[in-house]
């Protein structure tokens, strides 16, 4: 169902650029200068040190903004396809992008200079990871697998096959020993990421997981699909399921693991206590669904990128709506 929604979006941003180019051939001597971006927000990112965010977006960019002032930074371009998703390397210094277009790009922050392109995979990239210790990137496709890199040299190391469709998300465990998939198939699957063995398939869900998430000790795993749920890595047990969404995009364990935020296509972020399932609060604000959600490195201060085309930052503690990132002319 899902891939169903984003080959609609994929035509419908086709259509919009169609209808861009056609605007600026007619309107040559008219100068319009725009930031932030111009189609859905599908994937947000803190760096390491919390000063900087970056998007990814239907409109095939990448942006990077200022988390103090709201300010855009820098625009990367080089996609040709929806950009689905982001992720910084644990030393701030490099930023993935995985597209639609079948590729992961590695960009210089800094400069924004693009680094260098991966490609390997026959569809989609939903999703991109960093290890922990920063030598390796994954990446899940639709074409059902996943892969990993050497961030240094950007050679493919291995591909994990064992979904039976679309590979969602990856995550790593912290102690870079595990990667998580969730997946069409329904499926969250733990792998060896040392031999790229199929270690545990967790099974529970009744609809697509679209979002994996380790916690901060890496004891406990975090699923979203049509509901949240929070697995024990170890055993392969279901703990918890958590009911509120109608449907869940995203999930993100705070830096001290003790708040899960998610969110959903019923356009609202939640926190959630991880110890108990209790829902603790409900982000409003946004006007379309809520498809990724992030933690800063102090846990105080949360984004979420939203089909509305805008990013926003909220406080944990309160709720509290801090700024909105979005187009402005």
């Amino acid at each position: 169902m899902r891939k169903k929604i984003l080959f609609l979006i994929l035509w419908l941003s086709l259509l919009a650029s169609v209808s861009d180019s056609r605007g600026q051939s007619n309107e040559q001597a008219r100068l319009v200068v725009q930031t932030g971006h111009s189609l859905e927000v599908f994937s947000v990112a803190f760096s390491p040190d919390g000063k900087t965010l970056a998007s990814g977006s239907g409109d095939k960019t990448v942006k990077l903004w200022s988390v103090s002032t709201g300010t855009e930074l820098r625009t990367l371009k080089g996609h040709s396809n929806l950009v689905v998703s982001v992720a910084f390397s644990p030393d701030g210094k490099t930023l993935a992008s995985g597209s639609w277009d079948h590729t992961v790009k590695l960009w210089d922050v800094s400069t924004g200079a693009e680094l260098r392109t991966l490609k390997g995979h026959s569809l989609e990239v939903f999703s991109v990871a960093f290890s922990p210790d920063g030598k390796t990137l994954a990446s899940g496709s639709g074409d059902k697998t996943v892969k990993l890199w050497s961030v240094s040299t950007g050679a493919e190391l291995r591909t994990l096959e064992g979904h039976s469709e679309s590979v969602e998300s990856v995550a790593f465990s912290p102690d870079v020993k595990t990667l998580a998939s969730g997946s069409d198939d329904n499926t969250v699957k733990l792998w060896e990421v040392s031999t790229g063995a199929e270690l545990r398939t967790l099974e529970g869900h009744s609809e697509v997981v679209v979002s994996v998430a380790f916690s901060p000790d890496g004891k406990t795993l975090a699923s979203g699909s049509g509901d949240i749920k929070l697995w024990e890595v170890s055993t392969g047990t279901e703990l918890r399921t958590l009911k509120g969404h109608s449907n869940v995009w995203s999930v993100a364990f705070s830096p001290d693991g003790k708040t899960l935020a998610s969110g959903s296509e019923d356009k609202t972020v939640k926190l959630w206590e991880v110890s108990t399932g209790t829902e603790l609060r409900t982000l409003e604000g946004h006007s379309a669904w809520v498809h990724s959600v992030a933690f800063s490195p102090d846990g105080k201060t949360l984004a979420s990128g939203s089909w509305d085309k805008t990013v926003k930052l909220w406080e944990v503690s309160t709720g509290k709506e801090l700024r909105t990132l979005k187009a402005t002319s």
